[in-house]
């Protein structure tokens, strides 16, 4: 309760960037955070798609944002322009919510709010989700009283942010966690066996292209034992169809998977992108994978996210740049013969996972683990 005011119930403004990286962890958070009878409300852009049916009680208020990096002068004096429109109705929102607490977790839309509550005295925090700061948190993060990370070691962030660093791990949905409690589908040598292949949000052209010709050329044997899970962006559907029925291997091809939960406890191996939310998944799931950074991500913060779970054990690091049918190929075949290797590899996969991350983040709202100077206390929430 505020200082001289009414009892109410605690309110929590969450922020976030239109896509799945920010918004999967920012949708945990808020589950949590209703979970402690907190009001939460969502500020996103005209991208973000809010939380949908499965939290009702979450509105979205959307703002003007841009990203400054992105096209010619003309777009970047845009995005600016919608930058400072944001900021402007993000002050008309504080304003009118009254929020205890101000959470920001990455991307340009999620800037405005968090400069807004920064200067209107309320509480803010950070979530950030990659190895490498990104450009939107490092630009706020000498003005969040609390930074959480979701790696040990965060590349990017200033010196003087050491002291608010706070280790939660970065939160994914309750179906993709469940998936991780269930033991992993070890492979015997005539087992049959699950590739699952995602690309991200927006798809990878480049396994379009390489993974199909690549199952192609795995031994007989395999192949006979294989099927392929794959989302497809950028080819001709016909065309990796054909490919994979000359191969006589099964494919399920889609543009995008809303099972994935059901589609990663079925999988013994994936091949996959490396934005924050893959990596935090495929720990949560403890599935292993042939990791293929984005290499146009910016500063490389796949490449970051990729080296780290890969050195605990839970993945295989490929470089775009260096990718060819015959290296893919072969490092497929050498992964899908070994069953235990497969299963080794799970098991630091799922060490590599933060089960309660969404918990953390939710304590350090309300004012715990480490949150010191909180206006939110998790006995006003209860």
């Amino acid at each position: 309760m505020k200082p001289g005011g009414k009892q109410r119930r605690p309110t929590v403004m969450l922020a976030a960037g239109g896509t799945g990286g920010h918004l999967f962890p920012a949708q945990a958070t808020a589950r949590a955070l209703v979970a402690r009878s907190v009001q939460v409300v969502l500020v996103t852009d005209r991208r973000g798609a809010g939380f949908g049916p499965d939290l009702p009680q979450v509105r979205t208020r959307r703002i003007a944002a841009g990203t400054p990096q992105r096209g010619g002068l003309a777009g970047k004096l845009r995005a600016c322009f919608d930058l400072g429109l944001g900021y402007l109705q993000s002050r008309a929102l504080v304003r009118e919510i009254r929020p205890d607490a101000v959470v920001g977790f990455g991307g340009y839309p999620s800037v405005p709010p968090l400069l807004a509550a920064s200067h209107l005295k309320v509480r803010t925090l950070l979530h950030e989700q990659n190895q490498v700061a990104g450009r939107a948190n490092r630009f706020l993060a000498g003005r969040a009283d609390v930074i959480a990370t979701s790696f040990p070691a965060v590349v990017g962030m200033p010196e003087a942010a050491a002291p608010r660093l706070v280790l939660t791990g970065n939160p994914v949905r309750p179906a993709v966690a469940a998936v991780g409690r269930r033991p992993y589908p070890q492979p015997g040598p005539r087992d049959r066996l699950v590739l699952l292949v995602t690309g991200g949000s927006q798809g990878a052209r480049a396994f379009d292209e390489l993974v199909p010709e690549a199952v192609a050329a795995l031994p007989e044997a395999l192949r006979g034992r294989l099927s392929v899970v794959q989302q497809l962006r950028g080819r001709p559907r016909a065309e990796v169809e054909a490919v994979y029925r000359a191969a006589d291997v099964p494919a399920i091809l889609q543009p995008f998977f809303d099972d994935i939960p059901e589609r990663l406890a079925a999988a013994h191996l994936l091949v996959c992108r490396t934005g924050a939310s893959t990596i935090a998944e495929l720990a949560a799931a403890g599935r292993p994978a042939i990791l293929i950074p984005y290499p146009f991500a910016a500063d490389d913060h796949q490449r970051g996210n990729a080296e780290a779970f890969a050195a605990a054990g839970g993945g295989w690091v490929m470089h775009q740049r260096d990718l060819t049918i015959a290296s893919l190929s072969g490092r497929l075949a050498a992964l899908l013969s070994d069953g235990a290797g497969l299963a080794t590899a799970a098991a630091a996969a799922r060490a590599f996972a933060r089960d309660d991350a969404a918990e953390r983040l939710a304590d350090l709202v309300c004012g715990g683990g480490n949150g010191d100077g909180a206006v939110l206390r998790r006995e006003e929430a209860a």
